[in-house]
């Protein structure tokens, strides 16, 4: 019974029927200068008003 409630609770966290689900973005870029071609590349998460974000 714990097991059921346990996956029962983490379906609800991940459709967001607790809250706002967390949002995941990624951006892709490439620049061409006089250095050459550089790509640019960075992930994000966010959850309403509060955002994480890695990369270049």
């Amino acid at each position: 019974m714990r097991v059921v409630l346990i996956c029962g609770v983490l379906a609800l966290a991940g459709c967001g029927a607790d809250g706002v689900p967390i949002t995941p973005g990624v951006n892709l870029g490439v620049k061409i200068g006089p250095n050459g071609i550089t790509p640019s590349v960075s992930a994000s998460a966010s959850s309403g008003p509060v955002t994480v974000s890695v990369g270049r």
